[in-house]
């Protein structure tokens, strides 16, 4: 495993309801034991995610949105963020690059945890929801450069620059955080939205975990792009240090 970090603070910025407990949950509960503050991100409130006929949008949405908070309280996690965008509609827009630049400048998060945006498929049984490909997008081009840059969407508040991104469901991982002690939290998170998965699913996030942890302890993989080094203080003035950052940083 890696040497321990702990932000002060972290976003997640996911597509909907139950991504952050089967992704990156029990990191979040760790880091929020150790003091961060964490914020969700949901940019849509899962209002298509069932076969219920019997429910309408807006009422598995009102679901979906009590089985996430209640999911986040339990990884001491207090601030939910919905976008409410339609479940299955969600494009890599301006419109929704601009609405997450504002999550990152109200919170101004020193970390934020994304999904992959190159992520098609996984293996030979799954293609990665248009959702979760279009939000992973939008989350990539609103960290670098826009929401730093302040002569973009002035009116949205100071410009801020996120330190790190840590992608979750990758194939190619640099990053490990042992969830030991927060693994039954996610456990736990993600038995609340029971509008989508049954107990039968508890041993099997345990198992996914050792998997990831390699057999050696339960954890949960990243991969970290440092966008600003750690220990430094934030500066977006200061010289970059490669030709791809002096780009981005002039755009």
């Amino acid at each position: 495993m890696n040497k321990e970090f702990i932000p002060s603070s972290a976003m997640v910025i996911v597509a909907h309801p139950d991504d952050i407990e089967f992704g990156c949950a029990g990191t979040c509960a760790k880091w929020a034991k150790h003091g961060a503050k964490i914020v969700y991100v949901l940019v849509t409130s899962g209002n298509s995610g069932t076969h219920d006929a019997t429910h309408t949008r807006e009422t598995i949405a009102e679901v979906r949105e009590r089985e996430q908070r209640a999911a986040a309280e339990i990884c001491g996690v207090h601030e939910v963020e919905f976008l409410r965008y339609n479940d299955g509609e969600v494009m890599p827009t301006l419109e929704l690059r601009k609405d997450l630049v504002r999550m990152i400048r109200k919170h101004k998060p020193e970390v934020v945890i994304a999904t992959d945006p190159t992520r098609m498929y996984s293996g030979k049984e799954y293609i990665n929801h248009p959702d979760h490909r279009a939000v992973a997008i939008a989350t990539m081009d609103a960290i670098a450069p826009v929401a730093a840059m302040p002569l973009m969407y002035p009116e949205l508040g100071p410009a801020h620059k996120v330190r790190e991104v840590w992608i979750q469901w990758v194939d190619d991982p640099d990053t490990w955080v042992d969830i030991s002690d927060t693994l039954e939290l996610k456990v736990r998170a993600l038995l609340q939205h029971k509008s989508q998965v049954g107990e039968e699913m508890a041993q099997r996030i345990r198992d996914w975990a050792l998997q990831e942890g390699k057999g050696l302890a339960p954890a949960e993989a990243f991969k970290v792009i440092f966008l600003e080094k750690r220990g430094e203080p934030s500066s977006d003035s200061k010289a970059p240090e490669s030709k791809e950052a002096a780009m981005a940083q002039g755009s």
